[in-house]
């Protein structure tokens, strides 16, 4: 009723080489550890990053947000996992999920550092963002990145993405606004909800 969703959907996507699931309560020592694993090397691209980000406490609380969240429709955050689901290598979040006559929302994604280079996060991202497409009926999904991150921005023109602009001191990143690169994948067989 009323456009909420009454619990939480179980979302567990397989690809080649890991599970790309939907987060839930149960994540928060994970979590913590790739935060706490990945700090200095997510450093300089996401925002300041108090210490609970690191802590399984802190975890806690913003899970059961996030789970709100996800029931509600407005937010999707995966975490990409190795097979047997032991260690988070990666996140990726669908946020600001807005229906409507819009039907868009914003992905944001980190790795971690020892996974880098082998094309995790794409194959990762094709599942996850074909389930956004597929089953939330996604119209448009928008990423932005920083100019100077080449890499992110090869894996979002890999993914399909296109350039529609750029930002100046768009998003506060590590204490500094950056300049970003505006980037969206628009669903050409979009489909309204059933």
């Amino acid at each position: 009723m009323f456009g909420y969703r009454s619990a939480s959907p179980k979302v567990r996507l397989i690809t080649d080489r890991q599970v790309v699931r939907l987060v839930h309560e149960r994540d928060a020592y994970r979590m913590a550890e790739y935060y706490a694993e990945n700090r200095a090397f997510l450093k300089p691209w996401e925002p300041v990053r108090d210490e609970s980000h690191c802590y399984p406490s802190g975890w806690q609380a913003r899970l059961g947000m996030i789970t709100e969240m996800q029931k509600q429709g407005s937010a999707y955050y995966f975490i990409l996992l190795d097979p047997e689901e032991n260690e988070v290598r990666g996140v990726a979040n669908f946020s600001n999920v807005l229906r409507g006559s819009f039907h868009a929302c914003f992905l944001g994604y980190s790795l971690a550092e020892k996974w880098q280079g082998q094309g995790l996060m794409y194959e990762a991202l094709q599942s996850a963002i074909r389930y956004m497409l597929r089953q939330q009926r996604m119209h448009r999904i928008m990423a932005n990145y920083m100019p100077h991150n080449q890499r992110s921005g090869a894996l979002l023109t890999r993914l399909g993405f296109e350039r529609e602009g750029y930002a100046k001191d768009y998003l506060l990143i590590d204490g500094q606004w950056q300049d970003h690169v505006l980037t969206a994948y628009t669903n050409k067989e979009w489909l309204p909800p059933r």
